[in-house]
């Protein structure tokens, strides 16, 4: 987090919350859908964007990366290259993915 964040950033558990500019962009979606601009399932989607974006993150295990990267991919044209308004704190280590002994 930025020195010029704080105060407008909060960090919650493995998360970083950038709550002005959460607040204007599921606000937004919010909105659009309350007043008919967009359909409801398309508010979702995008508001979905940032957990999506989560998901193909490249501390996350490789399954999990994956899944994100096709999502990733799928919602391009509804803004998921756009800065995260909640996202993974660098800071925070990600658990480990342990199958059969081995860990990943």
């Amino acid at each position: 987090m930025a020195a010029s964040d704080r105060g407008l950033v909060a960090r919650l558990g493995p998360l970083e919350v950038d709550w002005p500019r959460s607040v204007g962009y599921f606000g937004g979606a919010a909105l659009a859908v309350g007043l008919g601009i967009i359909e409801a399932p398309l508010g979702v989607a995008i508001a979905a964007v940032p957990f999506v974006r989560m998901l193909a993150d490249p501390r996350a295990p490789r399954r999990s990366r994956a899944i994100g990267q096709v999502f990733e991919g799928a919602m391009k044209p509804i803004g998921s290259d756009g800065e995260g308004t909640v996202r993974l704190s660098p800071a925070a280590p990600l658990p480990k993915t342990v199958r059969k002994g081995v860990t990943r």
